[in-house]
């Protein structure tokens, strides 16, 4: 891995009731592999009285991956979804043509304090693949491939990576890892994983090409293939990436094509309410600034 290696820090975002640390897209990075948007939320206490209330809010062409180290989210979306989310579980919704999705608080956690971190992740379509109609698919943490290597813990939460695959149905050659440890060692991802590699520091640090990065910041290898770390002890990093796709993606707040005029008419079909909707649910989350 070359010294021009890219360090991407986590940059506060206010998404309403919380701030989370966005780390793709970046200007001068917009996509590993196929992915185009990682927030990490949290870590955060929810006190009694506070709660998540994402309201409805549309995707396209794209697939929403839901991590949870801590805490639990109840999705519920417009194909008829309701699914609770807790840690080390794997939420992917494949938003395709267009679907509609709010993400709550469970109602038994109302009032209650408890802590909440994970990841929130978009994983661009292929362009084949962009129209397909909305699905959803979730794993449970014993349905995760896991395994261990002396003292490197591994767990495939999507995709392909170390001869492995994961249950999840996915359309290429892509993978999301978490990587844990209770003491130091070394990693060669070199022969283990395809295509372009971005190294996300949740806890510890790594020291890669005689430079330490600590949690909050996503490492990027400038070369494909081509990628050693040092962990330090009691370190979690997850792996995410894969081959980059031929095409330009686009993204406009919440939707990703390989085609403008998708996005514009996305736009117009939001505004107009056109878009399905999650049953017996009232919430609208507007665009920020389309106008019509």
């Amino acid at each position: 891995m070359s010294n021009k290696h890219l360090i991407i820090e986590e940059r506060s975002r206010d998404i309403g009731d919380f701030i989370v640390g966005r780390l793709l897209p970046f200007r001068k990075k917009r996509m590993i592999g196929p992915f185009t948007f990682v927030d990490h939320m949290g870590p955060i206490q929810l006190k009694e009285g506070r709660s998540m209330e994402v309201d409805q809010h549309p995707h396209i062409g794209l697939a929403t991956l839901t991590y949870l180290l801590k805490g639990e989210i109840m999705h519920a979306d417009s194909i008829g979804t309701h699914q609770r989310i807790r840690p080390n579980e794997v939420n992917l919704m494949i938003a395709g043509s267009g679907v509609t999705h709010t993400e709550r608080s469970p109602t038994e956690l109302l009032g209650q304090a408890y802590d909440l971190e994970g990841y929130q992740i978009w994983i661009a379509l292929p362009k084949e693949q962009e129209d397909q109609a909305p699905s959803f698919h979730h794993l449970k943490s014993d349905e995760i491939p896991t395994w261990t290597a002396g003292d490197l813990q591994y767990k495939l939460i999507a995709g392909k990576a170390f001869g492995r695959k994961s249950k999840l149905e996915l359309w290429s050659d892509l993978f999301f890892v978490e990587l844990t440890c209770s003491t130091a060692q070394k990693v060669d991802l070199s022969q283990a994983l395809q295509g372009e590699i971005g190294i996300l520091v949740n806890q510890g640090k790594i020291t890669a090409c005689s430079e330490e990065i600590g949690a909050g910041n996503l490492l990027v290898a400038k070369d494909e293939n081509q990628c050693s770390i040092d962990l330090a002890a009691n370190s979690r990093v997850f792996l995410l990436g894969g081959l980059p796709f031929p095409e330009r993606r686009y993204i406009d707040w919440n939707f990703v094509s390989s085609d403008l005029a998708k996005i514009r008419q996305a736009k117009r079909d939001w505004a107009a309410k056109e878009f399905p909707q999650v049953p017996n649910d009232e919430s609208y989350i507007p665009h920020p600034t389309f106008k019509g």
